[in-house]
């Protein structure tokens, strides 16, 4: 099967990345220091601005906008699923089955990830609320400020949002890829 991936120059998408069996793998501040580490290593050769992102144990979401003309988020993400996986600071916490291994990978991450083209402000917005609520949906918080590892923080600095916001009653039917 081939996938088609959206091409849309200089565009802004939002992305959803799974760990291998949904493992937890960024669990810990020196697995989320890793993933950091390498955004950043791979904006370096092949920049884009990452609008809002939320890192999960088990997954993460983002709000990339790449650079006039660019279309390539594949590379990008090709780079920095890479990156990650050779500088993991750990062992590795599943050996990679027979395929995998023929091929020379390894098993932290699933194969594919999803992207959604962003449409326009109201699209955008709505998918930067689902990325900052999602430890709140998932159970980790009671408040999306109470997750660190989210660029919601940013956005209250910014005045694009109040310290308590989300709260676990809230309701976002609808919102993201649910």
């Amino acid at each position: 099967m081939q996938y088609r991936r959206a091409i849309v120059p200089g565009g802004t998408f939002f992305f959803t990345l799974v760990t291998q069996g949904r493992r937890p793998l960024f669990a810990d501040p020196p697995t989320i220091d890793c993933l950091r580490a390498a955004f950043r290593a791979v904006k370096v050769k092949h920049p884009f601005r990452i609008d809002a992102i939320v890192i999960m144990p088990d997954h993460l979401h983002c709000i990339w906008t790449l650079p006039t003309e660019d279309v390539d988020h594949s590379l990008r993400w090709r780079l920095i699923k890479t990156w990650v996986t050779k500088h993991w600071p750990a062992p590795l916490p599943v050996p990679a089955d027979q395929a995998r291994r023929a091929r020379g990978e390894q098993a932290l991450w699933q194969h594919r990830y999803r992207e959604h083209v962003i449409r326009d402000e109201e699209d955008f917005s709505r998918h930067v609320d689902y990325i900052h609520y999602n430890p709140v949906k998932h159970g980790y918080v009671a408040m999306a400020a109470d997750w660190p590892y989210s660029s919601f923080l940013r956005f209250v600095e910014f005045g694009l949002y109040p310290r308590d916001w989300a709260c676990k009653d809230a309701a976002f039917a609808g919102v993201g890829h649910d």
